[in-house]
């Protein structure tokens, strides 16, 4: 059971209202993540505000993104987050196949998707690091150097969310990721 209410754009925080509703109409419903970050208005704008600077400015279409979302859920180990991710990968085209793929770090079916998520994985795992050896690699896939710079960015976005989820101990709210 969450540590923190989960609240409704009608009982959240005065602060917290207007980002909730407008993640509600997005999602079509309050996502219990959502409603638990709207306790701690700090918490829902940080979100809020990182997500609107990818989207606005992010390289990434949605499934590259849903991609990495997957890959550092599966190193941070929440399962809040692999799951909603597996929901919107498959909305970004992949196959639900294709999810456990990723988390598993297996993504032959994508040599250029594949050279990305390993310096996902490698960076998300080694607070930051990443060999040389990686870089040049996803460099050689055809990423450029923009791209991989703003993977930071996606990593971080996502550690926020899987720590949020892991403090609060999130309620799933959707179907269970696959199991590995």
């Amino acid at each position: 059971m969450s540590r923190v209410p989960v609240h409704t754009p009608a009982d959240a925080p005065e602060a917290s209202r207007d980002a909730l509703k407008g993640l509600q109409a997005r999602f079509g419903t309050v996502l219990n993540i959502h409603g638990a970050m709207a306790h701690s208005p700090v918490v829902l704008q940080s979100y809020v505000a990182l997500q609107r600077v990818i989207t606005d400015l992010g390289t990434f279409d949605a499934a590259t993104r849903e991609a990495i979302a997957l890959v550092v859920g599966n190193v941070d180990d929440c399962t809040y987050c692999q799951s909603a991710h597996t929901v919107s990968a498959v909305r970004a085209g992949f196959t639900q196949e294709q999810t456990v793929a990723i988390r598993t770090g297996a993504v032959d079916f994508d040599p250029k998707l594949e050279a990305l998520l390993a310096l996902v994985r490698e960076s998300a795992g080694a607070k930051g690091n990443v060999d040389d050896r990686t870089w040049q690699a996803a460099l050689e896939a055809g990423w450029s150097d923009v791209e991989l710079t703003e993977v930071s960015v996606h990593i971080a976005l996502n550690l926020f969310t899987n720590h949020f989820n892991h403090l609060v101990q999130t309620d799933l709210d959707m179907p269970l990721a696959p199991g590995l």
